[in-house]
């Protein structure tokens, strides 16, 4: 007697497939970050927040209880299982370990190219789930956990959400898409992470501070101005390393992690014939 094996589409087998509650659970954590991220640009000329001393503990308080719920809500849906739970250890552990490679000198930053190749095979779920962890456990190897730890697992986890949301393209229209969305990403994520260190780094500099209950228009202005002060060299050499390890490990990684994926076959009880 010969047994049967159920392939899973290429492209198709998601490791935490967006169902209702797992979106809404990432909108919520999304939300948190937008507010967290933004409150500069809205605060009044009154207000009391001056720095992100007291406003950061309580976001990471609010979004880990909230990405929990991803996985829990997947796990009563059924739609996460103990391969895709293994997988999420793995690549998080990979990424992890080569995040200290580059230590952020220059801007050199080696751990986002995985992100965006995992986010593209296994879905926005799991990636936006990986960019949090991966990032939370570079923190922990790192000793890098601080105030700003949850705002960059959030911009991680942004980064492979998107990945995962990309047109089905495929050979080189994909590479070129992948390395035109980690350049893009790349920027947006230091851009992104600038917001939490704006009122912190501007004291005294009138042209690149926040004004507080200043016009929107002006706030953005001086924004952009701290950015190309600040970290646009960060921001390009980030952009650079991102896209050229995609150009160069790209296509072998996604075969991997495709191969992987059909193995896996996420969602599928495991037996005895697998």
């Amino acid at each position: 007697m010969t047994a049967t094996t159920t392939h899973v589409p290429s492209g198709r087998a998601k490791a935490i497939p967006l169902r209702p509650r797992s979106a809404l659970a990432i909108a919520l954590v999304s939300i948190v970050g937008v507010i967290g991220f933004a409150w500069p640009l809205f605060i009044t000329a009154d207000s009391t927040l001056a720095s992100h001393t007291n406003d950061a503990p309580l976001l990471f308080a609010l979004m880990l209880p909230l990405l929990l719920a991803v996985v829990l809500s997947e796990v009563s849906e059924g739609g996460i299982d103990s391969k895709a739970i293994a997988m999420l250890g793995v690549l998080s552990a990979v990424d992890a370990m080569m995040r200290p490679l580059g230590a952020g000198t220059g801007g050199i930053e080696v751990m986002f190219f995985l992100l965006v190749l995992s986010g593209r095979v296994f879905g926005a779920g799991f990636g936006f789930v990986l960019g949090c962890t991966s990032m939370f456990a570079s923190a922990i190897l790192t000793a890098g956990i601080g105030p700003w730890l949850p705002f960059q697992m959030l911009g991680a986890g942004w980064i492979a959400l998107g990945a995962g949301l990309l047109p089905p393209l495929r050979g080189r229209a994909e590479i070129f898409m992948l390395i035109g969305y980690g350049i893009i990403s790349s920027l947006l994520y230091g851009w992104i992470l600038n917001f939490y260190f704006w009122p912190l780094g501007t004291t005294g500099e009138p042209a690149i501070s926040v004004v507080p209950g200043g016009p929107l228009l002006t706030n953005l202005k001086h924004f952009l101005a701290f950015n190309l002060a600040t970290s646009l060299g960060w921001d390009l050499g980030r952009a650079i390393t991102t896209s050229v390890l995609i150009a160069i490990t790209g296509r072998p990684i996604l075969l991997t992690l495709r191969r992987a994926s059909r193995k896996a076959a996420f969602g599928r009880p495991t037996s005895l014939a697998d």
